[in-house]
């Protein structure tokens, strides 16, 4: 098995490496700085994808503001998603007249970030915005969502590393992959 997943990476395509990643993180940083710096933001990272991203980008906000983490999945350790969303974890920070900020890998179609952003609204947040490293250019996004906050803006292809997976193998890369075509069955 872990050739398999030795292949997948070595067949991948590099899209972008650990400078440009850095560059995006540092760009990402800064608008939120600019935004939250004096809102002792709650930040919650969306688990599993968005840990990577959160830690990254957390060692380059110098103000106060509390973590959390939501865990809410359509993927369940597929390559696809399903109708259904799944609730594995709210938050356990109390969101009543916070300033959310939801950080996560990647907004491919948005239906998960889009229930998650209205979980925290419901939950009362003064204001709730969203970070994702990788904004995935497609015409299938729900309901036009946006995020507030854009590292990357990548093609449509099955994309992997910096939190995002493949089969739930190689979040762990500073860098972001294209599988390869020959092992894009989906």
């Amino acid at each position: 098995m872990r050739d398999d997943y030795d292949g997948i990476l070595r067949r991948a395509e590099l899209l972008v490496d650990e400078a440009e990643l850095a560059r995006a993180l540092d760009e990402l940083a800064a608008g939120i700085r600019r935004d939250l710096g004096e809102h002792d933001p709650v930040v919650l990272a969306v688990m599993v994808g968005g840990l990577l991203p959160a830690a990254w980008l957390l060692e380059r906000l110098a103000f106060p503001l509390q973590l959390d983490y939501i865990h809410a999945t359509r993927y369940r350790g597929g390559t696809r998603g399903t109708p259904e969303l799944e609730w594995v974890v709210r938050p356990r920070t109390s969101l009543q007249g916070r300033h959310v900020l939801v950080v996560d890998d990647i907004l491919d179609e948005g239906y998960t970030l889009a229930a998650i952003l209205e979980e925290c609204r419901d939950r009362g947040a003064a204001s709730v915005r969203s970070a994702v490293l990788v904004d995935k250019q497609h015409p299938r996004r729900y309901k036009n969502l946006q995020a507030d906050y854009v590292g990357l803006q990548l093609e449509d292809r099955y994309l992997f590393g910096c939190g995002m997976d493949y089969h739930e193998h190689h979040r762990q890369h500073r860098a972001i992959y294209a599988l390869a075509p020959e092992d894009d069955q989906g």
